[in-house]
């Protein structure tokens, strides 16, 4: 059999490149090279849920898959397409599992099966049947890897931690809907998650300055004011450009009108002034409420002889 060749049957071949074999090879990683294959035959069409279907693997194991191709530089997260994607409506679920697909889950994956572990040590509790379901549908159907659920479970706990000093603990639930976040976020890796971490901490750390500048004491905001506090931040505005809104707002309609203080921050956005810098020289010669007004009902000596010259000749 030394001089045995062997052929392809298919003439629509795919090309792959030394490079991309090289490290394919290097890295040891059947499914990633499996994975990796399928994009290609695709040409990245596929979902996870079409991808673990068309190869027989969970979609948790897709996920796990294309980030180790993502650190071998073989692939790219497109993250537009994920930010187009609406978000889930908050009445969305994670799929029904059964008990023996659960049971499968566990048992079938020893990274899961170390999740569910770290994650009831991090909890302090013994996960219900509903949260072993909801923790297993985050890797399964959402696709984030063991590692990263658990940075998200972590993440969670920290936030529930600090928030009004309570030392309560995130239900599944909570913790269900930040993966959906993260999900759209496309953090499929721990480098991804920390990135994303930092980010949230640094708009949640100019939230609270902001709820401050805002005389918002002994209350979290609404939802509805949390989402005009995340717009302005969006926008780039920092904590003391709204607070400069703030005191207008006071000073026109003597209270704390967010669609009113919204207008002004939409109003310094479409003029490219966003820092209280930029505010205050662009705003120097603006005239306090009224004062135009006022110029308008006190004619100068002149117009007042004119009207007088006009009333004679009538």
């Amino acid at each position: 059999m030394s001089d045995m060749k062997f052929t392809l049957p298919w003439t629509d071949a795919v090309t792959v490149s030394g490079q991309a074999i090289e490290k394919l090879v290097g890295a040891g990683d059947g499914d990633a090279a499996l994975v990796y294959l399928y994009i290609l035959r695709t040409r990245g069409a596929g979902t996870l849920e079409e991808t673990g279907r068309a190869l027989g693997r969970a979609q948790g194991d897709i996920a796990a898959a294309m980030t180790r191709l993502h650190k071998l530089g073989l692939i790219m997260f497109d993250t537009r397409r994920q930010e187009e994607q609406p978000a889930p409506a908050l009445g969305d679920e994670l799929p029904e599992y059964t008990a023996e697909e659960i049971r499968r889950g566990i048992s079938g994956s020893s990274d899961f099966r170390d999740l569910v572990q770290e994650v009831q040590k991090a909890l302090g509790k013994l996960l219900s049947s509903d949260d072993l379901a909801r923790l297993y549908g985050m890797h399964d159907n959402l696709g984030l890897p063991p590692e990263v659920i658990l940075h998200l479970v972590n993440y969670c706990i920290m936030c529930s931690r600090t928030r009004d000093g309570a030392p309560r603990m995130p239900t599944m639930r909570y913790i269900e809907k930040a993966a959906y976040t993260w999900e759209r976020a496309g953090v499929f890796s721990l480098e991804r998650a920390e990135a994303l971490i930092k980010e949230l901490e640094a708009r949640r750390s100019a939230s609270a300055e902001i709820r401050a500048a805002l005389d918002i004491k002994d209350r979290e905001m609404s939802a509805s004011e949390q989402r005009y506090v995340d717009g302005w931040l969006a926008m780039g505005f920092k904590p003391d450009a709204v607070a400069i809104a703030y005191d207008r707002t006071l000073l026109n309609t003597g209270k704390l009108a967010w669609k009113y203080m919204d207008s002004i921050i939409n109003n310094w956005h479409g003029k490219g002034l966003h820092t209280a810098e930029e505010i205050l020289r662009g705003d120097a010669k603006r005239r306090p409420p009224g004062s135009a007004a006022k110029k308008q009902t006190a004619p100068e000596p002149e117009e007042l002889r004119r009207m007088a010259r006009l009333l004679n000749d009538l």
